[in-house]
């Protein structure tokens, strides 16, 4: 039985069991214009944030230490969570979080670089 669980954990490691859906920017763009249930979050430091940002997005920054709480307390598990931050890594790694706690959750690829990379536009507030 041991060993059957560890052949399990090994496939799923391989096949990458990271339980969000990556998209590119005109998927992410689409879902955003398509679907008003969408929460739409900015990962980022608050600095950040504040130089630029998703018209509509909220900011819930990834590296701080209460992240899941204001998470929890902000976010429906009922709409979909549309995550990015500068380059795709903290969002993919806040999205595999958010998917563990139930979330469904959405990673931009690429981040808010490859957004204006595309000449899509940014809020600064």
């Amino acid at each position: 039985m041991k060993s059957v669980f560890i052949s399990l954990l090994s496939i799923l490691s391989i096949i990458g069991c990271k339980g969000y859906t990556n998209l590119n920017i005109d998927e992410f763009e689409k879902m955003i214009a398509e679907d008003p249930t969408v929460q739409l979050v900015d990962v980022r430091t608050p600095e950040e944030f504040a130089a630029g940002h998703l018209e509509g997005a909220i900011n819930i920054d990834w590296k701080a230490d209460d992240f899941m709480q204001k998470a929890e307390s902000l976010l429906s598990k009922d709409r979909p969570v549309l995550l990015y931050c500068r380059s795709g890594r903290r969002s993919a790694d806040a999205g595999a979080s958010l998917d563990a706690a139930s979330f469904k959750a959405y990673n931009m690829l690429g981040g808010i670089l490859a957004w204006t990379a595309a000449g899509k536009p940014v809020t600064v507030e």
